[in-house]
């Protein structure tokens, strides 16, 4: 699942948002190429708040919603939510069709999400509310780095994450593969579809009673 370093611009740079406090529109405010090293410093706090998963204003308001109108097909953005990078990408039919690629299950560590890393209506094939939008949390399992998304090309249509530090592989579900030392697919947020162009990550409608604290990565 390893590719060649990308050469163009839009392969290798992402988009990171701060969010407001309150429900506020989120999008790509600043684009940053991440590296081994860029990765893996951003990973400490991000590690760090894996101890409280919540925000000193998490009282305050625990959600915020992404405009998902400028995310062309095949591309993300990050936002931030509770402190992480949250993975907000929009498949391309290609990208839903190489999940279910025969013999892919095999390859995989938990193809069927079997182990709570997500609420009760991601734990499907595409491991989110609805196949085209996938949300998760960029936060690698084996060492908190933050991995690569490398979108799809000609010679992949698949789409991935690789780690860029320590070589875990996730494929465009977050699921990790087995040849690779994450020992979990990545995390998947509360996530309630508002409207086709609109998602508020925070609050699960399909799984209300759902804590992202009680995770195995957690």
């Amino acid at each position: 699942m390893t590719s060649d370093q990308p050469s163009s611009p839009s392969e290798t740079e992402i988009s990171v948002v701060e969010s407001a406090p309150k429900r506020r529109d989120v999008l790509a405010s600043v684009t940053v190429g991440l590296g081994c090293a860029g990765a893996c410093a951003l990973a400490y706090p991000f590690l760090d708040s894996l101890n409280g998963t919540r925000g000193e204003n998490a009282a305050e308001d625990d959600t915020i919603e992404v405009d998902l109108s400028a995310i062309a097909p095949g591309q993300q953005v990050i936002v931030k939510w509770r402190g992480w990078p949250v993975f907000v990408q929009r498949r391309t039919p290609d990208m839903l069709a190489a999940l279910r690629a025969p013999g892919l299950d095999q390859r995989l560590r938990d193809p069927a999400s079997t182990i709570m890393q997500q609420p009760k209506d991601a734990a499907n094939w595409h491991r989110s509310v609805v196949p085209e939008i996938g949300v998760y949390v960029g936060i690698c399992t084996h060492l908190g780095c933050v991995p690569n998304y490398d979108p799809p090309s000609t010679a992949d249509t698949s789409g991935h994450y690789a780690c860029p530090c320590h070589g875990s592989q996730f494929d465009a579900a977050g699921r990790a593969f087995k040849d690779a030392p994450a020992p979990y697919n990545l995390p998947v947020p509360p996530v309630t579809m508002l409207t086709p162009n609109r998602v508020q990550i925070g609050k699960s409608k399909g799984d209300p009673g759902f804590d992202i604290a009680n995770i195995q990565q957690i």
